[in-house]
């Protein structure tokens, strides 16, 4: 949770130091389901500009005359252009600032090239220090800091940066198969006036922030802003310092998907007085919360510090539905403070599996009755979630929790 800043004067062009991969002229590919979806695939096998550790920012931008940082080809895109970043590792010693948008007919893209792994490192970064108790001033704020609409971002990997992707005032873009982890702040941040921004397939962990002792590191932040359309499909967010996902001070309804969050909250850095709160999915808050009326449905929530789902203080009507919590320390489903629906969830070995104050619950698994231990479903088995996505990124279909008797509830992973 943080207040945000005045915008100061913007980073000039973004400096980089950068590693090629041993054997450059055959990069190493991505992990499995972490490149450009088809679609992107075909047009970053077509680029109009590419960049390259061996580079040259003077050069033409083609592939045999290739960038050397990403913020030149940033710098000279137009609508319409195709940014193909060849593998290595771009080790940035200013962050890359997106301010140029596409259009709805000619967005931007910007992606691997070939499917090779492509790393963006922000550890060199100032801000990515910051001491605790300080502030990260907002230009400086992403390994990429976006202010711009109309673009298309694929298959990157974010790593170590004063939060991996901060994105504000951004509309109208598709960010599909990143990795956001081991960054300093949240994975990826999305505020401000933002609208009809489509998350796809993001993988976000590890994220923690020892300026504030884990307080507001989540995997993925809406937060702080307001802006409708803005959905999420097939995240994975897991081990961040604070939360899986948070919606904390955004006004606008948002909607989550076929997503998973588990073990978020615990002290994995050691920070001395550790304060993150460990809820899979928060879907709202502040002092006091606005009225959002967002949308869980067919995602998981598990072994979370706190609680798989909650409002978070948020009195809005919040719609979950097909949703399923498993062994989270307090509460499966924690609604006691809006006028939620909830609707054929299922709660598996939670502390507790719902506190629903004036919430309306029908079909779930505590209005069903019976025992809903761990034999009650499939598989208890994590690692049939938390392995490889799919080829084209999205997530695999398994038996975990999926209840045993075939009762309608619940995710179907």
């Amino acid at each position: 949770m943080k207040l945000r800043t005045t915008l100061g004067a913007l980073l000039g062009a973004a400096a980089m130091v950068l590693t090629a991969p041993a054997g450059y002229a055959a990069p190493a590919p991505a992990p499995a389901g972490t490149g450009a979806p088809a679609a992107a695939r075909a047009a970053l096998a077509d680029p109009t500009i590419v960049v390259a550790p061996d580079g040259d920012d003077a050069a033409a931008g083609t592939v045999t005359a290739p960038l050397r940082t990403i913020q030149a080809a940033v710098e000279r895109a137009e609508p319409g252009d195709v940014i193909a970043v060849r593998g290595g590792t771009y080790a940035l010693t200013t962050n890359i600032q997106i301010l140029t948008s596409g259009t709805a007919a000619a967005p931007i893209t910007l992606g691997p090239y070939q499917d090779e792994r492509v790393v963006i490192d922000g550890d060199l970064l100032p801000a990515s220090h910051t001491p605790i108790g300080g502030s990260i001033p907002r230009p400086e704020r992403g390994a990429i800091h976006q202010e711009a609409s109309w673009w298309r971002i694929h298959g990157l990997e974010l790593t170590r940066g004063p939060y991996g992707i901060y994105c504000d005032g951004c509309n109208d873009n598709l960010f599909t198969n990143l990795i956001t982890r081991d960054n300093y702040e949240t994975g990826f941040q999305l505020q401000g006036n933002s609208s009809r921004n489509l998350i796809e397939n993001l993988d976000s962990y590890d994220n923690h922030d020892p300026r504030k002792n884990g307080e507001s590191a989540d995997g993925l932040g809406i937060k702080e802003g307001r802006g409708e359309g803005n959905r999420v499909v097939g995240a994975r967010l897991w081990r961040n310092a604070d939360d899986g996902f948070d919606a904390w001070l955004f006004e606008s309804a948002i909607t989550i998907e076929n997503s998973l969050a588990w073990g978020n909250g615990f002290n994995h850095w050691d920070f001395p007085d550790f304060e993150g709160d460990g809820n899979g999915f928060k879907m709202g808050g502040g002092n006091p919360g606005p009225a959002a009326d967002h949308t869980l449905t067919h995602s998981i929530a598990f072994d979370n510090a706190e609680d798989g789902v909650t409002d978070n203080g948020n009195p809005g009507a919040l719609t979950i539905s097909r949703t399923t919590t498993f062994r989270n320390g307090d509460t499966g489903f924690q609604v006691n403070r809006s006028a939620s629906t909830l609707t054929a969830n299922l709660s598996v070995a939670d502390a507790r599996a719902v506190n629903l104050g004036n919430s309306t619950a029908v079909g779930n698994s505590w209005d069903l009755g019976g025992d809903w231990g761990p034999g009650s479903v499939l598989s208890t088995d994590t690692a049939l979630v938390t392995g490889d996505r799919t080829a084209d990124g999205s997530l695999l279909s398994t038996d975990f929790l999926v209840p045993r008797d075939g009762q309608p509830i619940g995710a179907r992973p």
